[in-house]
């Protein structure tokens, strides 16, 4: 059994779902039923005996366009785990980017950002060779960036909030560093914060990280962690946006790329192409009414 949701705009909702049903029966995977769902209005479900993950997923996107989507291969229910990303997904920047402005080398730096979240540099080099460029930063102007740059997502809080009131253990896992993450967390109200650490002799930056590299693999092994300690059965969701968060996507139950780079857009069975993170509570079935604002 699959079942996809998907937030659907109401203009020929009837004509696209027709064809994107052709579609599937065409490739061998009939669907079984469709509606909407009447405790979230703009979410269509559908329901298909048997099909594959990603092909169902890349058929429903070639007929609906760029829309907020889940597929499963269950009956989809609220996690017990989430498991988050930081830098573009709960928050809108890239933090070391941000912080390098402060010392001039912004462009430098997002250049190599960006080609690492593409998955086309290796991630611990890149993160190194990007802190290396801060050698001599004052210390204070991470306090500067988190007031002037760092600023949530929209909905952020709220799918936070609400999804630890049904629940929930939440856990943020970043390539990033603990002196954002940290208060981003209390911010949002994570529980847990995982990261980097940035090394600071006398009040400056010294160039390096202080303790173990976070990356992709400790993504993935607090996942597995976290979940274990659940027991059986714990459906988990895991949001990013980047290569380094693929394997954490991949591993989870409802791995969902945020407005993500092709590569870990690919690996994920759902994907939010709008702004606001609330549209994961629909996509789960959580009544608006029983958001946390």
């Amino acid at each position: 059994m699959l079942i996809a949701r998907l937030i659907a705009e109401q203009d020929r909702l009837e004509t696209r779902l027709d064809a994107a049903s052709a579609a599937l029966d065409a490739a061998g995977m009939p669907v079984a039923a469709a509606a909407m769902l009447d405790f979230c209005g703009d979410v269509l479900q559908i329901s298909l005996p048997h099909g594959d993950l990603r092909h169902v997923t890349n058929i429903l996107a070639e007929h609906f366009g760029e829309s907020d989507m889940l597929v499963a291969d269950h009956d989809i229910e609220i996690p017990r785990l989430f498991v988050s990303d930081m830098d573009s997904t709960m928050i809108g920047q890239e933090c070391i980017d941000e912080l390098a402005d402060y010392a001039g080398l912004k462009e430098r730096v997002s250049e190599i950002t960006e080609r690492a979240m593409r998955g086309e540099l290796d991630f611990e080099s890149a993160l190194r060779e990007r802190v290396a460029l801060l050698e001599g930063l004052g210390e204070p102007a991470i306090d500067r960036c988190l007031a002037e740059r760092i600023r949530p997502v929209a909905g952020a809080r709220t799918l936070v909030q609400t999804l630890k009131n049904h629940g929930c253990r939440t856990v943020l896992v970043t390539g990033g560093f603990h002196h954002f993450a940290d208060r981003v967390a209390e911010q949002l109200g994570f529980e847990r914060t995982v990261g980097n650490r940035l090394a600071v002799s006398g009040g400056h930056l010294t160039g390096k990280l202080a303790g173990p590299v976070s990356d992709a693999s400790t993504k993935l092994a607090t996942l597995e962690n976290e979940r274990s300690a659940l027991g059986e059965g714990a459906r988990v969701l895991a949001t990013g946006d980047g290569a380094n968060d693929i394997p954490m996507i991949e591993a989870a139950d409802y791995g969902i790329a945020y407005r993500a780079k092709p590569k870990a857009r690919d690996a994920a069975n759902g994907r939010i192409v709008s702004e606001n993170l609330t549209s994961i509570l629909s996509l789960l079935g959580i009544p608006r009414e029983n958001w946390i604002e």
